[in-house]
């Protein structure tokens, strides 16, 4: 029986994207996201939600992309600017499974230790969950097994009755491996059907 939701955060119920701060840096578009996809890549942004600091990361890269400094040290001195608004369908599912007092709820991010104050001083339905693991707090990240057992030993949970929800199919592979049941998010209302099918709303 299911009694346990896990959550991604990160377009899952938040929107966050390097594009709405780059684009104020760059007036071609083309030309930012060969950056993103060159410079400060996802790889590399990773690294730092998988416990590297900011400082460490943004050094490496300014090494590697000197005639990037400017843009590099942006990432992480704006980043602010890359959140958006919460996914508010999104928001809706989750409010909904949380009053309905049936289930522990938990998030299991991947984000950096150091911004990741910044989203909880923002979204106040992260004062929601029965806890939180934060991959750069733990120094460990999805896809790993071990970052999964973490938040299943310490909140005491029984994988076959969770439910994992994360838009990335890598980390949905990785949870299925240690025996959670798992949605792969992408949308809303593809996330409620797949919910209503397992009877959990």
């Amino acid at each position: 029986m299911i009694n346990t939701i896990i959550f991604d955060l990160g377009a899952v119920l938040i929107d966050w994207n390097p594009h709405y701060m780059y684009r104020t840096l760059f007036s071609d578009e083309e030309e930012m996201k060969n950056f993103l996809a060159t410079v400060c890549t996802s790889e590399w942004n990773e690294e730092q939600d998988g416990g590297r600091t900011v400082q460490e990361g943004t050094d490496l890269l300014v090494q590697q992309y000197p005639e990037h400094e400017a843009n590099i040290r942006a990432f992480y001195s704006r980043w602010e600017e890359m959140l958006g608004e919460p996914f508010w369908d999104m928001i809706e599912i989750f409010k909904e499974l949380k009053e309905s007092g049936k289930y522990k709820i938990y998030a299991l991010t991947n984000w950096s230790a150091e911004t990741f104050p910044y989203a909880v001083s923002r979204y106040d339905f992260l004062n929601w969950f029965d806890g939180i693991v934060v991959s750069g707090v733990e120094k460990m990240r999805k896809p790993h097994p071990e970052f999964y057992q973490l938040l299943l030993d310490r909140h005491h949970v029984k994988p076959d009755e969770a439910i994992f929800i994360d838009d990335n199919y890598r980390n949905i592979l990785a949870a299925e491996k240690v025996g959670i049941k798992s949605i792969h998010h992408t949308s809303a209302d593809e996330t409620r059907k797949e919910l209503e099918k397992l009877h959990v709303l």
